[in-house]
């Protein structure tokens, strides 16, 4: 009896087994769908202006930190305001303007080896390398349905924990980043503000060196 009952128990865990792995696998082809759906409308637009809010916390620290920013997009071109820096992408280079201290840094293109998923480059797409990705939950914000991404590093020394992209199921925008990285520090975008097909100039995407050599910032060229 004893025998049988072993059996039964070992059936049943791998029965669990099986279901559970079955259930993330779908979570996981759902969320890739997803998240190639919001890649793909924000591909679909001839440009995108985006206002976000974004928030630090470092409880341990007790280090609270809020401000604002936004970014203009067009194709690979980018105009990103952050505090207090303005970054632009003219599809050759890229050009980090720091105001506070009248200096120009200047790249010599827009690298894939740049960090961060705030990188202009890399908002809709970052997810594409180096995350596994599962459903979360499902909200209700102000009457709009946002479905939540669990994406996890594949890299099991990456300094994030996880990241939860928030996504508005009717119009494939993303709503919120919430980042969490294994200091337990967090990580918040939320997008207030969400354009598409807006007139912009190309001068937008331009950096005027004449402009800033009047104004006697200090330019440092890539060597």
């Amino acid at each position: 009896m004893k025998k049988i009952n072993t059996m039964k128990k070992l059936i049943i865990l791998t029965l669990v087994a099986f279901v559970s792995l079955t259930s993330f696998a779908q979570s996981s082809v759902k969320a890739k769908a997803l998240l190639d759906e919001v890649a793909k409308k924000a591909a679909s637009y001839d440009n995108m202006y985006v206002e976000f809010s974004h928030k630090f916390d470092n409880k341990a620290a007790d280090i609270h930190q809020e401000t604002r920013g936004n970014v203009t997009l067009k194709g690979d071109l980018y105009h990103f305001n952050y505090m207090g820096t303005e970054q632009l992408f003219d599809g050759h280079k890229v050009y980090l303007i720091i105001h506070e201290d009248e200096e120009v840094i200047v790249k010599s293109n827009d690298s894939d080896e740049e960090e961060g998923v705030l990188s202009p480059s890399k908002m809709f797409t970052f997810y594409k390398k180096g995350f596994n990705y599962e459903m979360d939950a499902l909200k209700n914000v102000n009457g709009r349905s946002i479905q939540y991404i669990k994406l996890s590093p594949i890299d099991s020394n990456s300094e994030i924990k996880e990241i939860l992209l928030g996504v508005d199921t009717k119009t494939k925008h993303i709503k919120k980043l919430i980042e969490t990285g294994i200091d337990g520090n967090k990580t918040t975008l939320i997008v207030t503000t969400f354009k598409t097909n807006q007139t912009v100039s190309e001068k937008l995407f331009q950096f005027n060196q004449e402009k800033f050599e009047e104004m006697d910032y200090d330019i440092t060229e890539p060597k």
